[in-house]
């Protein structure tokens, strides 16, 4: 039965040698299989041409190469493009390709909906119900190069850098995260550099720990709030895992990375009127002043549903200012894909939530 087969696309680079001598082959097989998937584009053992005939209807009779399907595209007028795969149950996930002169960047998702609910982010309203596997992450790459080009293909310019900033949050689904970072890594796959591979995190603390030392890719922190105060009603993971055991967190995991550069990327969502004084400006200053970083701030992308608004580009200006003279590197994200909900804080998808019919489930009994 088709729902017997092993997706190899849900397996490491180290699993899928693993498999290969499980079934009576040399593991060296897997670096093969790995090339055709995810430096050419093939799913299909019959155009592997060069593994031996019994060995293709082999992995035909024991296993399929399958990622989420695209079901809608959307282009912006700025070339930024939004897709929505389909995982099943009636779900969609998102993700969004940022083209620029040097490079692409994929914005990918972790989980379907995201457990956190940041009080601004539109991913968050819509709920939380499962982790994504590592073929529905992972897929959502291959799905983007079979539109830009994979590695092999040198008249398209293939996907240049990836970041897990889309819906969920990464860190709550470290298995699979950790799988999808081998993946992209690996010669025989996306080949990317460490330093191009981004894990974002709302700041769990000892998820962090956890991976220090093991998980070496770049690592972006949403941090949106000065002060565990306003944090708390922003980012109610922090009440939690509150500013000061984050950022120690950080530190540790910057000490024993070869992929920061030593910095850590600060994200930081601007509302209007919210988080957006000089006195708060001042206040980050301080925070940071220890933590070697670099500081997003992103104009709050308005959606649907939301009570907070963009600051005025007089009250950005002043905070950009504040930083940048106290000697920070400071960067104005630059709206993209706005019109197409593409936007950072706009991907919603598709989610039956889990956790909201539990909740209520419980409520019943």
């Amino acid at each position: 039965m088709a729902s017997d087969l092993i997706n190899l696309m849900n397996l490491s680079p180290k699993e899928l040698g693993e498999f290969f001598v499980s079934i009576g082959e040399k593991s060296f097989r897997s670096q093969q299989i790995l090339r055709w998937i995810y430096q050419f584009g093939v799913t299909d053992f019959d155009e592997m041409t060069n593994l031996r005939k019994d060995l293709r209807a082999k992995l035909k009779e024991l296993c399929v190469i399958k990622a989420p399907e695209i079901v809608t595209e959307q282009q912006a007028m700025d070339g930024t493009t939004k897709w929505a795969l389909d995982i099943g149950d009636g779900q969609l996930v998102e993700t969004v390709l940022i083209p620029e002169d040097d490079r692409n960047t994929l914005c990918i998702s972790t989980q379907v909906g995201c457990p956190v609910k940041c009080s601004f982010c539109r991913t968050g309203a819509q709920g939380f119900n499962r982790n994504l596997t590592v073929s529905e992450i992972i897929g959502q790459v291959f799905r983007a190069a079979t539109r830009v080009g994979f590695s092999q293909n040198q008249e398209q310019k293939p996907i240049s850098n990836v970041v897990m900033m889309g819906m969920g949050e990464p860190l709550l689904n470290l298995a699979n995260v950790t799988k999808v970072c081998e993946l992209l890594l690996s010669d025989y796959s996306f080949a990317l550099s460490k330093r191009r591979v981004t894990v974002s995190t709302s700041g769990v603390a000892p998820v962090l720990d956890k991976v220090a030392g093991k998980l070496d890719v770049a690592l972006a922190l949403s941090l949106h709030a000065p002060n565990d105060e306003l944090r708390n009603e922003l980012v109610p993971l922090n009440q939690k895992y509150p500013i000061a055991q984050v950022l120690d967190s950080v530190r540790n995991y910057l000490d024993k990375s070869n992929a920061n550069c030593g910095r850590v990327t600060i994200e930081y969502v601007l509302l209007d009127h919210v988080n957006d004084s000089t006195e708060q400006a001042q206040e980050l200053v301080k925070l940071l002043r220890t933590i070697p970083c670099k500081v997003n701030l992103i104009p709050f992308n308005e959606h649907e549903g939301s009570g907070y608004k963009k600051p005025s580009n007089s009250r950005i200006d002043r905070f950009y200012k504040v930083l940048f003279d106290a000697g920070f590197t400071v960067i104005k994200r630059t709206t993209r894909g706005d019109e197409i909900s593409a936007a950072c804080g706009q991907l919603a998808g598709q989610v039956k939530d889990k956790l909201a019919k539990q909740k209520i489930e419980a409520k019943v009994n």
